[in-house]
């Protein structure tokens, strides 16, 4: 049994599909499956049922995968504690990143943290938060940025900055003429969301408890906050925004911006890392590139009423 062996099945066992583990792992498909099939005979056992599309594992394969990964990820550790003995800042950083953090977020930090550390080939993909947390246990990624808190033994935060929930309202409507708005207050029809799976929706409905589907000839639910502005620019009603979106708004839409009442509802923003991951000073330097690249006026302590999403 080798690493090698170990690793073409867990690369079977992410993309369930021998070509695509094969292309993963830069190998030859008849090279990754001869190893696999060694493997196999060499256990006794079975470890994928090769007659279902896509490939799964056995009953028996499933736990064998399963240590697998601790294996791999045990043995990682070595070069990981030599290379943080060392202080070299090098490799690939595999980052997740949600929707509605990656447009406004992204271009505040990654030029200046390339710049910094040019050893560095890093790779961000922009996914809802449950497929971050399982690439994270699947070692398909290094670190997620998504909005916490979120519970898992599995996984270890780091927390970097709070932003405010702020409204974004039709001229029209008649919340415009508020200054500051309560969220008790709010219609329940009035508001329009982001489409389901992300967190930003499962927030905005735990601080609108009384939210209900409209009842409306026109029913519009999107995954782009950006959208969701343009229909209350021409449709009306409103919207629920995160502060790092409002930041480059003109002054016209700034005027539509409405703040909540004390406690302002806010969202916490962290790093998540599998537990077994081990660079460290990656971590710190990420988690200082991006408190450096934020506004002064984003809190990064907590304050206001964190909204929890699920």
């Amino acid at each position: 049994m080798t690493l090698i062996q170990l690793e073409y099945v867990i690369a079977v066992d992410n993309y369930r599909h021998f070509g695509k583990a094969a292309e993963a792992c830069f190998v030859t498909q008849p090279t990754l499956s001869m190893q696999v099939h060694k493997l196999e005979e060499q256990l006794g056992i079975l470890l994928f049922d090769r007659s279902k599309s896509p490939v799964s594992p056995t009953d028996i394969g499933k736990r064998i995968i399963e240590q697998a990964r601790v294996i791999l990820a045990e043995s990682k550790k070595i070069q990981q504690i030599v290379d943080e003995e060392k202080g070299e800042m090098a490799g690939e950083l595999r980052i997740g990143i949600i929707p509605t953090l990656s447009p406004y977020l992204l271009p505040l930090f990654i030029n200046n943290f390339i710049e910094k550390y040019p050893k560095i080939k890093i790779k961000v993909e922009e996914l809802i938060t449950e497929q971050v947390v399982s690439k994270l246990k699947h070692e398909l990624l290094d670190i997620g940025i998504i909005v916490t808190p979120y519970e898992d033994t599995n996984l270890v935060t780091k927390p970097v900055f709070y932003e405010e929930f702020y409204a974004y309202v039709n001229y029209r409507s008649p919340f415009y003429k508020e200054e500051k708005l309560s969220i008790n207050n709010i219609p329940a029809n009035e508001i329009w969301l982001l489409n389901e799976g992300h967190c930003f929706r499962d927030q905005v409905l735990s601080l609108c408890h009384t939210y209900k589907d409209r009842d409306s000839q026109f029913k519009y639910e999107s995954g782009s906050l950006e959208a969701l502005k343009k229909i209350v620019d021409k449709h009306g009603g409103m919207t629920l925004l995160p502060e790092l979106a409002t930041l480059d708004f003109d002054k016209a839409a700034k005027a539509k911006l409405r703040p909540f009442e004390d406690p302002k509802p806010v969202r916490e923003v962290s790093l998540v890392m599998h537990k077994s991951y081990l660079k460290r000073k990656l971590v710190e330097a990420l988690h200082k590139e991006i408190l450096d690249s934020i506004p002064d006026y984003i809190n990064v302590q907590k304050h206001g009423a964190v909204i929890k999403w699920k």
